[in-house]
């Protein structure tokens, strides 16, 4: 069994459609597929029994494209979206957003900065006219 904290085999798509395919057409059952597939001991064996039967259920609920997705993270308990890590952005974009996200900070200083000269020339305006 794998220590907490450890990182996690990841098999490709055409592995995974390639285990479940020669499961359908040799009728293989999952501990079978298990050991042609993975040389494992008995204690180990559950691990990847478990391991095909989900990427069987993807196969068989959304296809072999299902198998490619990457399905890291939970989903949004209200929608059920959002599942696995969000992608990155390109570069350019990424640079443009953070060249108007400084734009932007400037400007709310600009106009902190002419309020504060707005309110300060009100308030002297206010005790000349006494």
């Amino acid at each position: 069994m794998r220590k907490k904290g450890g990182k996690n085999k990841v098999y490709s798509a055409e592995f995974k459609i390639g285990v479940i395919m020669d499961m359908r057409e040799h009728r293989l059952g999952y501990r079978e597929a298990v050991r042609k597939y993975w040389d494992v001991s008995y204690g180990q064996e559950q691990n990847y029994y478990k391991q095909v039967q989900r990427w069987e259920r993807i196969y068989l609920e959304e296809g072999a494209e299902g198998l490619m997705k990457e399905r890291r993270g939970k989903a949004c308990s209200a929608s059920g979206t959002r599942r696995g890590r969000p992608p990155k952005l390109d570069k350019k974009v990424e640079e443009d957003l953070i060249a108007e996200n400084q734009r932007l900070r400037m400007e709310i200083e600009y106009l902190k900065k002419l309020s504060a000269l707005v309110l300060a020339e009100e308030r002297e305006n206010g005790k000349k006219q006494k």
